[in-house]
């Protein structure tokens, strides 16, 4: 299965959540093959350093946007896309049997969103499939006194055609601190807020994921 991830704003996090769903997949034991589409190829930086590392399971990057055509199996395909290389974003978009798309709460990040959509749809009526579209909310504020977070997630369902997802990831710190270190949140702190928040993410567009590797459970 294809799963691309991508949003037409930048800052949505969405290198940051195809490289932790890539290790929680291939920590399981599932073949996971990573495409790095976005020409910031921040994918594939987090990659040469968890190599750098020897961090296992190893993640192997590629960035040869004419895979999509070939790749079949047992494998999950996972797509980093950015808006830099829209060629490659539209290949990506119609090749998906799912999109996910991380949202930030803010009325500019709706009005992306909605214009990804639109041009998700058109491919769609051009090659005559509909991939499952998933949208949630990242870098959520952790001040419950803040209401942008759930207006967001109100706007989004309005949306037509669009799964949001019961879950949303907060602005944590434990999240870039991973990634520069070329770790995925749940293997740097097992059982911290970041990683919990991961799994319920994990578990809604993966539902035949067991979970966690035991020695990273919370308690």
């Amino acid at each position: 299965m294809i799963t691309v991830v991508g949003n037409l704003k930048g800052g949505t996090g969405k290198s940051t959540i195809t490289f932790n769903l890539a290790i929680w997949l291939a920590h399981q034991g599932v073949h996971v093959i990573a495409l790095d589409l976005d020409p910031q190829a921040t994918l594939t930086d987090v990659a040469e350093i968890r190599a750098e590392e020897a961090l296992q399971p190893l993640l192997h990057v590629q960035q040869n946007r004419s895979l999509l055509h070939t790749l079949a199996g047992n494998s999950e395909v996972l797509v980093d896309v950015g808006t830099a290389d829209i060629d490659a974003m539209c290949l990506a978009l119609g090749c998906a049997d799912q999109v996910l798309i991380p949202v930030a709460p803010s009325q500019a990040d709706i009005w992306s969103t909605q214009r990804f959509v639109r041009i998700i749809r058109e491919i769609d009526e051009s090659i005559g499939r509909q991939p499952r579209l998933m949208a949630f909310i990242n870098r959520a504020d952790t001040n419950p006194a803040i209401s942008e977070t759930a207006e967001a997630e109100a706007a989004l369902d309005l949306l037509p055609g669009i799964e949001r997802l019961d879950t949303r990831l907060s602005q944590r710190t434990d999240f870039r601190r991973s990634l520069s270190e070329g770790m995925a949140v749940f293997e740097m702190e097992p059982g911290c807020k970041a990683a919990v928040e991961f799994a319920q993410l994990a578990h809604r567009v993966f539902p035949a994921t067991p979970g966690l590797p035991p020695a990273m459970r919370q308690g």
